[in-house]
């Protein structure tokens, strides 16, 4: 019996049968002209050309649900023109980001991904994601190669 409750508080007190825990990476920033269709976990120094919102509703009724009411707030959705000196895309901005959205402001993306809406490219972060005000960027947005214009299509390839 000793030498069973001698392993547990050996393997609780960091003996040698615990695992150690991984180092923390360090995020790899990306450019925009390399962004393709259907990627994920992208990090970002872009900064914001123009800021357009699209919906800003406010939220139903509480009274007319069956569930207990909880604090509702309007549901908000901008896009956004961003880039960085090789290329722009439209990002998609919901609820508390659209705050962040202010033209010529400098933001970090983080855990970004791409969205396809109808056809083209979007750029998304969701609650995955992080997106956080940067220092000001002193490069100038290539608005000529907007990824969001160029329209993909879903090809089926027989083997």
């Amino acid at each position: 019996m000793a030498t069973r409750s001698g392993n547990r508080q050996q393997a609780n007190s960091g003996g040698a049968n615990t695992a150690a825990k991984p180092a923390m990476r360090k995020p790899v920033f990306i450019k925009v002209d390399q962004l393709k269709p259907g990627t994920t976990g992208h990090n970002l120094t872009v900064k914001i050309v123009n800021a357009n919102t699209v919906l800003s509703k406010k939220p139903r009724n509480p009274s007319s649900l069956r569930v207990p009411a909880r604090p509702q707030q309007n549901t908000r959705i901008a896009e956004c023109l961003v880039g960085d000196e090789t290329g722009s895309i439209l990002l998609t901005a919901r609820n508390d980001q659209v705050d962040l959205m202010k033209p010529d402001a400098t933001i970090i993306l983080r855990n970004a991904k791409i969205d396809m809406f109808k056809g083209s490219m979007r750029l998304n972060v969701d609650k995955w994601g992080r997106i956080e005000a940067g220092e000001p960027a002193t490069f100038v947005v290539n608005e000529e190669n907007n990824l969001s214009l160029v329209e993909y299509e879903l090809v089926n390839v027989e083997e």
